[in-house]
């Protein structure tokens, strides 16, 4: 069973910045694809970003593209997701998430696809 601490969030203005971080201590990362998912208020999850196993693939959705960038650093066991000029609707609860990774193309991309979750932090972008 994989363990995911999710960290980073936290209260900015827009056009700010923020990283958030995705933790898997004792777990081997290197085997899982993992994405970025979000939830705001009364709405449903919503993908965010997506990175393959090794890190050589990586999704974005069309309203973070050019804004945020999701990478890994399977040494250290981490997944961020770099989060630049933020706007207020990029307000939500951000969630990661790990799926076991077959081979080095797998990389899911709806919420159904994968099968550990961590516990969320908030990301509020207000002024």
């Amino acid at each position: 069973q994989l363990r995911l601490v999710e960290s980073g969030g936290g209260l900015v203005q827009p056009g700010g910045s923020l990283r958030l971080s995705c933790a898997a201590p004792g777990f081997k990362l290197n085997e899982y694809a993992v994405g970025w998912f979000r939830q705001a208020p009364g709405q449903g999850r919503e993908g965010v970003a997506y990175i393959s196993r090794n890190g050589g693939r990586t999704l974005y959705v069309d309203s973070v593209k050019g804004r945020f960038t999701i990478s890994r650093d399977n040494v250290e066991k981490v997944v961020y997701l770099q989060m630049n000029s933020l706007k207020p609707e990029d307000t939500a609860v951000y969630y990661c998430a790990g799926d076991d990774a077959p081979n080095n193309d797998y990389l899911p991309t709806h919420h159904e696809g994968y099968d550990w979750w961590g516990q969320g932090t908030q990301v509020t972008v207000s002024s």
